[in-house]
């Protein structure tokens, strides 16, 4: 477990917000994935040999009374986020790993994947960590997430996208809230200190869940626009991830 560290009394970091499902979902990752990433594996291979993959999310202990209820921070949603575009990138990320641990050292601060520095800076320290690595399958795979753009190391275009979806906090550089992934035309968003970090329509600010479950007993488009704010093209774009879920 890796445990937060913040500023008390700020929810993004101190208040355990998702279960590992609910946090796999919004992100669009199997939660066979997203476990993994968060307690961390161990895989057998030729000969008993074994590889070990170290939790790599920020999370909690589950509570004792609630073995499945939320363990897992704003701040943890966010580092998967960046988990996410790096294997929407199609670079296994086991073979980043230690890049990504050691990035996250020497960038300086705690929880660096959901820093804006990360955005800024991540991809010129990822190269070089890269090439002191040499020229290993793990050095390669990093550097695969790196392109030369007007004379700089940036992301590439996967990963760039989902970390524009990021919006950080001016005060102290951590990611304030998210634009989830999955969403083509619909802007929601996650917001911590609102709905307890669940799901919104970015537009009226209503709960997801709240407005599609009042057009699955019967409400119209028309209506929930009226009602929520939220225009046609964001319900529309909800339903479609909704059903794609249920199928």
């Amino acid at each position: 477990m890796t445990r937060a560290r913040s500023p008390l009394g700020d929810v993004r970091f101190e208040v355990a917000l998702y279960s590992v499902a609910e946090a796999a979902r919004y992100l669009d990752v199997k939660p066979t994935t997203f476990t993994n990433w968060v307690k961390g594996y161990t895989r057998l291979r030729g000969e008993g040999k074994a590889t070990v993959g170290d939790p790599i999310l920020t999370t909690f202990a589950p509570d004792s009374g609630r073995p499945k209820g939320p363990t897992i921070p704003f701040v943890g949603l966010v580092e998967g986020m960046v988990l996410a575009a790096i294997r929407r990138s199609g670079v296994p990320l086991q073979r980043v790993r230690p890049a990504l641990t050691e990035l996250q050292r020497q960038m300086g601060v705690p929880h660096a994947l959901a820093s804006r520095a990360l955005y800024t800076d991540g991809a010129e320290v990822l190269y070089d960590v890269a090439e002191r690595a040499g020229n290993g399958p793990e050095a390669s795979s990093a550097r695969q997430l790196v392109v030369i753009r007007n004379g700089q190391r940036v992301f590439t275009e996967v990963v760039q996208e989902y970390l524009q979806r990021i919006e950080y906090d001016q005060r102290d550089g951590f990611a304030r809230l998210v634009h989830l992934p999955q969403y083509e035309r619909g802007q929601v968003i996650v917001d911590p200190s609102r709905s307890f970090g669940k799901p919104i329509f970015s537009a009226g600010g209503a709960r997801v869940l709240d407005v599609l479950e009042r057009f699955w007993t019967g409400e119209s488009l028309d209506e929930l626009t009226e009602e929520f704010g939220v225009s046609h093209d964001d319900l529309e774009d909800a339903l479609r991830v909704a059903s794609r879920r249920a199928a």
